[in-house]
């Protein structure tokens, strides 16, 4: 009980993560590429509760920054001019879930006024809004490789335990070839091959096509295993004797089995595909400015000054370390679940 409890709470994390991204554009105050070059590399605005008098309000409220005289590119708060942050406000627009155009946002400061609750970037774009909108391509790269890779595996691991054989000879060759080579090695030569001139939303399909495709040969060592040991159950030669298809016998009955292999699996390599992606986007290889993901945004960080003097450039390494946390966790429960099913049989 508290291991499903455990799962549960986890699922749950993992949801509203996709659900944070999915939303970024009701969430995010501003559009990804809109710039401010007025504010470059401004610190995360501190949110007041308290106005110039003293008096506490239950609306937050920003101040308005100065940048000092003798110090470019340093900002002081103007506590004289404080604006109160507005919700449901209309901004720029963008597609809802990515279908339905609106204009309205969670929350935001009366124009001409901005507000950066992570700081700016040096085009002077809010780092929040780059952070939400990245994470749509970072985390949804991940899961859509996830979840070609495990098609892959399920197709190729079923066929080539019950089939065996030549079949069977061929897929595990292919899979130790596939399990011997350095995955980063593997990506970069492959990305290679491809242009380097992509719009973004086929830069987005490439990514997750050429991480998926990469890798198929775990979980479908895996699979075969649980199809080796499956066919020769005296079920399955019961169900074959009476005419069952092979394609009938391996969906009804070898692919239950294999049924918390995949969802263990899942959790395991989807982290794994985020890192890719994020890798790959940080050699400059995914997807280029100004379209944000996780990689490109933390590439700024190869500059030594913005590595040293700006922290808040560091929002997108920071945040991916709960999402491993999370997924690695999700990926331990599900095993030792899986685990206890096995023992209780």
């Amino acid at each position: 009980m508290k291991l499903n409890r455990t799962i549960m709470v986890l699922l749950l994390a993992a949801g509203a993560l996709h659900i944070f991204a999915l939303c970024a554009g009701f969430l995010a105050p501003y559009d990804f590429a809109q710039q401010n070059r007025d504010l470059l590399y401004v610190p995360p605005s501190r949110l007041h509760f308290n106005d110039p008098q003293g008096r506490w309000h239950l609306r937050p409220a920003i101040c308005g920054l100065a940048e000092l005289p003798n110090s470019p590119g340093t900002y002081a708060e103007d506590r004289s001019r404080c604006l109160p942050v507005r919700f449901l406000v209309r901004g720029s627009e963008y597609k809802f879930l990515g279908i339905f155009h609106c204009s309205r946002h969670l929350f935001g400061v009366d124009p001409p006024a901005r507000m950066f609750l992570l700081g700016s970037d040096g085009y002077g774009r809010d780092v929040l809004s780059r952070l939400l909108y990245g994470g749509q391509l970072s985390l949804f790269c991940g899961s859509l490789a996830t979840i070609l890779s495990l098609s892959i595996g399920v197709l190729l691991g079923v066929s080539a335990g019950y089939y065996g054989g030549w079949f069977d000879a061929v897929v595990m060759r292919c899979a130790e070839l596939f399990l011997a080579l350095p995955w980063i090695y593997l990506l970069l030569a492959i990305r290679a091959f491809l242009p380097l001139h992509i719009s973004a939303g086929r830069m987005f399909f490439l990514l997750f096509a050429v991480i998926g495709f990469v890798g198929w040969a775990r979980p479908a060592r895996l699979i075969r295993g649980v199809a080796l040991s499956g066919k020769e159950r005296g079920y399955l030669l019961a169900a074959r004797g009476f005419g069952g298809s092979d394609l009938y016998l391996m969906k009804r009955h070898l692919l239950p089995q294999a049924s918390s292999i995949l969802v263990t699996q899942a959790g395991l390599l989807a982290p794994q595909y985020i890192l890719a992606e994020v890798t790959l986007s940080f050699l400059g290889l995914g997807v280029g400015e100004p379209v944000p993901s996780w990689g490109n945004m933390l590439a700024t960080l190869l500059q030594y000054d913005v590595l040293v003097s700006y922290w808040w450039m560091w929002a997108p390494g920071l945040l991916l370390i709960p999402v491993f946390l999370v997924y690695h966790a999700l990926g331990n429960a599900l095993q030792e679940s899986a685990d206890c099913r096995v023992y209780s049989q």
